[in-house]
């Protein structure tokens, strides 16, 4: 491989790793806050990607439209989700919320399953994306240059939200000790809520991108995604938010970098997330930027 095409894979992996990044976001979020790893949120992702195909394939509407339409109806099926599934069971034993995220998960994919059925959807990509930029030889598309520089302007903004303002405050407190800050007079469930909605945000964009870079949409595309983002929280460090996209990035990257360095392997592509997931529990299972749980959070 010449430099000029290991600069492009680069490229390619990093952006890959962002759309796997805002997802492990969502995931790192709720984790933190309920001791919960919502196997639902990936799920949440694929429902973005067909509202976005729904809105502009079948509506007609612009992609900023389709866009916005598809951050909405994410955030709505977050938020319900936590209302029906999640909230009657904040007390019950930890097992059961997790058998309950992964019923969710079903649900979800069935019902898409079941509106849309289950052959593949095309999504229509904007004829701006498809553009190629020429940069020193190597070629590029507009989507590989977006996507991270919207997932680092995503993840200041969320820094922001969690380090400089009330909600946030709320939120990391929440995260440290419910049943205390409950006694303190602050609403918990309209906390969790926020955190719902700012992971099924962050999941609608990552669906958008991926219907953009990868245009071929299934009911079941979030099981594998899903898994990787959930990896890339573990590589990270769950309970990290800056962990978590540095563990996206990561995985991307060495995704993308492997099958270009071994074709003949790129079958065994998806393995790379699993491997690094045994060998981050195996040797630290904090993740790299983990923390102990007992002491802070985010």
């Amino acid at each position: 491989m010449d430099l000029l095409t290991f600069f492009q894979q680069i490229i390619n992996g990093i952006s890959l790793g962002s759309i796997y990044a805002l997802i492990a976001i969502g995931y790192t979020m709720v984790y933190g806050v309920l001791r919960l790893i919502n196997f639902a949120h990936a799920d949440i992702m694929m429902v973005a990607a067909f509202a976005a195909f729904y809105a502009s394939d079948v509506l007609g509407l612009s992609l900023a439209f389709a866009a916005l339409f598809a951050v909405i109806i994410s955030i709505i099926v977050g938020v319900l989700t936590d209302k029906i599934a999640y909230k009657p069971l904040r007390h019950s034993p930890r097992i059961s919320l997790l058998i309950t995220a992964i019923g969710v998960s079903f649900f979800l994919e069935n019902i898409v399953n079941v509106t849309f059925g289950g052959t593949p959807k095309a999504f229509t990509v904007p004829e701006f994306f498809d553009q190629v930029i020429n940069v020193k030889g190597a070629t590029l598309t507009p989507t590989v240059i977006i996507v991270p520089i919207v997932t680092l302007c995503l993840l200041a903004v969320l820094l922001f939200i969690l380090f400089k303002t009330k909600y946030g405050m709320a939120i990391r407190a929440l995260a440290f000790d419910i049943k205390t800050v409950s006694l303190m007079g602050i609403d918990s469930n309209r906390i969790i809520m926020i955190v719902f909605i700012i992971g099924s945000a962050l999941a609608a964009v990552s669906g958008i991108f991926w219907a953009i870079s990868y245009p071929i949409l299934t009911p079941y595309m979030g099981v594998m995604i899903g898994l990787k983002a959930f990896a890339a929280a573990v590589l990270g460090g769950i309970g990290s938010v800056s962990g978590a996209v540095l563990g996206g990035f990561i995985l991307g990257f060495t995704e993308v970098i492997f099958v270009a360095f071994f074709p003949e392997l790129g079958g065994y592509k998806d393995a790379i997330a699993f491997i690094f997931l045994i060998f981050v529990l195996l040797f630290k299972p904090t993740g790299i930027m983990g923390i102990n749980f007992e002491k802070s959070r985010f």
